[in-house]
């Protein structure tokens, strides 16, 4: 099983180290061709504008549409989440084109800028009992769900900030700043059952 790593900006080092560490093959991709032998994929943390830019002007875009529209998983953290998001209400270009595909409303840098980061025990009941150690870096929140989007982690104050849609997996959270792999392997779990279909 090989899982790409979308490594165009951000935090996609980390990320791919994660997979690694799970038994895994990481393939770090910035080109189209190497789309054509990944299992899944994860869009990292990083600048949402720069990455949809980046993706546009490596002629990405549409590929990765197809693909996830096709059923292949996908794991989106922080601006990953931004590029995922059907509706990004506060876009600082009006004209930023994301993939369009999970129905959820995101708001960018909900949290403040860098200095206001912060990190939380979150309890994510699909990883288990024990709450996860969450980071946030200039983090996004999703402001509403649509028909179809489950749930999976919320801050005490109830702001949303983890959600599955199908075969699409969020967080506004950094899960490759830690050394708990649950949120990777949840994901490597949501691989295996596509590949097996």
């Amino acid at each position: 099983m090989k899982i790409g790593v979308l490594a165009l900006q951000g935090a996609f080092i980390e990320h791919a180290a994660a997979i690694r560490c799970l038994g895994e093959e990481a393939s770090e991709v910035r080109l189209s061709g190497e789309l054509d032998t990944i299992d899944g994929l994860i869009i990292p943390g990083g600048e949402s504008t720069t990455i949809t830019n980046l993706m546009q002007s490596f002629n990405l875009l549409q590929p990765i549409r197809e693909l996830i529209q096709a059923g292949m998983p996908v794991l989106g953290t922080c601006a990953g989440m931004i590029c995922l998001a059907k509706k990004v209400c506060n876009s600082d270009e009006s004209n930023m084109e994301t993939l369009a595909l999970m129905d959820i409303e995101v708001k960018r840098n909900a949290f403040g800028r860098q200095v206001d980061s912060f990190e939380i025990d979150l309890p994510m009941p699909v990883l288990g009992d024990e709450p996860f150690h969450a980071v946030f870096i200039r983090a996004p929140l999703i402001k509403k769900t649509g028909t179809g989007v489950e749930i999976l982690a919320k801050l005490p104050d109830g702001t949303i900030v983890a959600s599955r849609q199908k075969n699409m997996l969020v967080t506004s959270f950094h899960p490759e700043l830690t050394n708990d792999l649950r949120v990777h392997k949840y994901f490597l779990n949501m691989v295996t059952s596509s590949v097996r279909r």
